[in-house]
C-alpha cells in the first residue's frame, strides 16, 4: 500500500528541491551591500514626501465598494450569456429565463440611479 504514495513523495521532493535551492544559492552567493539608498523608502522613484498612513477620503471607498458591486454584478450575466441558445431552445423556460434576467438587470439599473441620485458617484 504504502509503495504506491511513493512516487507522490519523490515529486514533492523533487518540488522542494527546486523551490529552496535557488532561494538558498541566492541568499548565499548574491552580493549583499547595503547602503542608505536601498535601504530608504521607494515611492515612484522620489522620496517619500507624506505619511504612508494618511487618511483617504470616504468617497474613495464608497466609489470603490460601488465599482466592485457592480462589477460582480455583472460578472453573474456571463454564465446566463453561455447557456442563451439553451434557453432560447426549450420553449418551457424560454420566458422565465427572459424575465428572470431582466428582474436582475433592472435591479442593477435600480441600484445605480439609486447611487447616482444619492451623489454616491460624484467626486468633487
Amino acid at each position: 500500500m504504502l509503495e504506491s504514495y511513493f512516487p507522490v513523495l519523490i515529486f514533492v521532493l523533487v518540488g522542494l528541491v527546486f523551490g529552496c535551492i535557488p532561494i538558498l544559492l541566492g541568499w548565499l552567493i548574491a552580493p549583499n551591500r547595503p547602503d542608505s539608498e536601498k535601504l530608504s523608502a521607494f515611492e515612484c522613484g522620489f522620496a517619500p514626501f507624506e505619511d504612508a498612513r494618511m487618511k483617504f477620503d470616504v468617497r474613495y471607498y464608497l466609489i470603490a465598494i460601488l465599482f466592485i458591486l457592480f462589477d460582480l454584478e455583472i460578472a453573474f450575466l456571463f454564465p446566463w450569456a453561455t447557456i442563451f441558445k439553451e434557453i432560447v431552445g426549450n420553449e418551457a423556460i424560454k420566458m422565465f429565463g427572459f424575465f428572470e434576467m431582466l428582474v436582475f438587470i433592472g435591479i442593477l439599473v435600480v441600484g445605480y440611479i439609486y447611487a447616482w441620485a444619492k451623489g454616491a458617484l460624484d467626486w468633487e
